[in-house]
């Protein structure tokens, strides 16, 4: 398995006093997802919960909609000079009865740490229809319960308290208990690692749920919660006009600036129930 962080020495100046120190540092290093041995995509990731990030990856791809479409997933070697495991290709084996899936240039594509949509062919390539509806789920959301959502996060960061460079992502359940955590160096992959772990743990669509993410909400994060039957999606800074547009055709609940009891709730206000 990689390393999630790495030590680096680096020069530090504090008010006029400069030092030499060991830092910590997130791990960032490239995985390639390959699907009945056939190269699909390779992803900028940091090391952990890996097939997560490749099961989740295929169901925001709309390749994988439920646990049994999984028959199996492991690392392949990698390519060292020894022949040593570099725990950098993951292949996941799907059910024979799935139709075959179609590695095409558009979506044989390079994925960067920051960027869940590069070298897609269009907006229209991505408004990918979701096996699943959000728009009828029954999830009611409060201020207060939302309000409660970021410092829930923020205390399950675990490797962030190392290193301060990493994004993260939680599930949470309609009463607001934490349901699973996931971080890296890309939001999409924190998202990917989350959905992954549901799908993996049979808990598609993922009902009356909440996805809240540490930094904004993107359009490739709604996709994401769209496909895994989110119907609520909770950032701390702001979405994209694109990701709110997104949000209310599918009829999700999009809340960005959610920064104690401060929100904006720019798509599904519906499901937020106010005092009269």
């Amino acid at each position: 398995m990689g390393r999630v962080t790495a030590r680096r020495k680096v020069l530090r100046i504090r008010d006029g006093v400069v030092d030499q120190r060991p830092d910590t540092l997130a791990a960032e290093e490239p995985m390639e997802i390959r699907v009945g041995g056939r190269a699909l995509t390779i992803t900028m990731r940091t090391p952990g919960d890996d097939f997560d990030l490749a099961v989740g990856f295929l169901v925001s791809e709309g390749v994988v909609r439920a646990a049994g479409d999984v028959v199996a997933a492991r690392y392949c070697a990698g390519a060292t000079d020894d022949g040593s495991n570099t725990y950098n290709v993951v292949d996941v084996a799907l059910d024979p009865s799935l139709p075959p899936l179609d590695v095409s240039l558009e979506r044989n594509f390079y994925t960067t740490s920051s960027c869940g949509l590069c070298g897609k062919a269009s907006l229209d390539a991505v408004r990918t229809a979701s096996t699943w509806s959000v728009a009828d789920d029954p999830l009611r959301l409060t201020p207060a319960l939302l309000s409660a959502l970021p410092e829930r996060l923020r205390e399950a960061q675990r490797v962030f308290d190392r290193t301060g460079g990493l994004h993260a992502a939680a599930l949470f359940s309609a009463t607001g208990e934490l349901v699973v955590v996931r971080e890296d160096v890309g939001r999409h992959n924190a998202v990917d690692k989350v959905v992954g772990h549901a799908v993996r743990n049979g808990l598609l669509p993922l009902r009356e749920s909440i996805l809240m993410v540490s930094g904004r909400a993107s359009f490739e994060l709604v996709q994401k919660a769209v496909m895994a039957g989110i119907p609520a999606l909770a950032a701390v800074s702001a979405p994209s006009s694109l990701a709110a547009d997104l949000a209310e055709e599918n009829g999700m609940t999009l809340v960005g600036f959610l920064r104690g009891a401060s929100m904006n709730v720019y798509a599904g206000a519906d499901r937020v129930l106010l005092d009269d």
